[in-house]
């Protein structure tokens, strides 16, 4: 039997956790699928899978080649998107990974005006998710808040993101017309989790300036964190692109607070020259020169 029809059995079974929802993928029976994989360890002498009660997990040896098999359909992929833009069909599927909706959202718009053919994706999660979804082919780009340290991975600079700390509407700093960081000292603060990069560059601001807040709530969404404080929990921290206006909420005018996340693209460098990916970074630096010219 073909060796390509045999693994892309192994493939689908290896990536959709199972033989059952490999075939649903693959629309093929799943006994066909199962024939598959046994001719291909018969072959080559070799197990790819190992029972773990109604699961099926891989081997040593079956990990290595799931990353394989990623690259070759990754590249069949590819290979056809290619043919069909040559054939004047710009046609695909484009996945995405963000750790929110606020900077790619608005990329997004523009990719899909410009790109009206192709399907979109997105998957929301943390800065670690991300990157996995990026180094494990399941996305082809993400939008983070900070550079990716990785060889294999390209961060693109798009955006710089002012910090702000805002309030409840009633809470006493609310109604000064100026403050600076000293007045935080011993605040009742709602924070991100540990990790987060916004936290981290807040946590150095305030070390900086030699003061220290209560943290009461740590919250690993940016939207609980907005109810926390417009419920009086605390204070809290957020960029200025996600900072949504609310009656209940008041940006606090702190003057000497000037601390800024960054905005990064990221893609597997191996993929830089994809069509589509291509064509998204395209978007990118367009929508960097309007931002330019405002």
């Amino acid at each position: 039997m073909n060796l390509i029809t045999l693994l892309r059995a192994f493939h689908a079974t290896a990536r959709h956790g199972g033989m059952s929802a490999g075939a649903r993928f693959l629309n093929v029976s799943q006994p066909t699928i199962s024939n598959h994989i046994h001719a291909l360890e018969s072959e080559f002498g070799v197990e790819l899978f190992v029972q773990r009660g109604r699961r099926v997990e891989l081997t040593e040896l079956g990990n290595h080649l799931l990353d394989i098999t990623n690259r070759l359909f990754e590249l069949e992929s590819e290979s056809r998107k290619l043919l069909l833009e040559a054939k004047g069909l710009m046609v695909g599927h484009l996945r995405v990974g963000a750790v929110g909706p606020y900077n790619v959202m608005h990329l997004l718009s523009l990719f899909h005006q410009r790109n009206p053919r192709i399907r979109v994706s997105m998957s929301v999660g943390d800065s670690t998710e991300v990157i996995d979804l990026i180094s494990n082919y399941q996305a082809d780009i993400g939008l983070l808040v900070q550079k990716v340290d990785d060889p294999r991975i390209v961060s693109i600079p798009y955006r710089r993101q002012q910090l702000l700390v805002f309030a409840h509407a009633e809470h006493p700093l609310a109604r000064r017309a100026q403050l600076t960081l000293r007045d935080l000292e011993g605040q009742a603060m709602v924070v991100r989790e540990v990790g987060s990069t916004t936290r981290t560059v807040f946590d150095r601001a305030l070390k900086m300036a030699g003061v220290s807040v209560r943290p009461v709530m740590e919250i690993g969404s940016r939207e609980s964190i907005r109810e926390a404080v417009a419920q009086g929990i605390g204070l809290g921290v957020v960029s200025d692109v996600a900072f949504i206006p609310d009656p209940r909420l008041r940006r606090l005018p702190i003057v000497d607070f000037d601390a800024a996340t960054y905005a990064h693209v990221i893609c597997l460098r191996e993929r830089l020259k994809s069509r589509l990916i291509s064509a998204f970074l395209d978007i990118v630096e367009q929508a960097k020169r309007e931002r330019s010219t405002d």
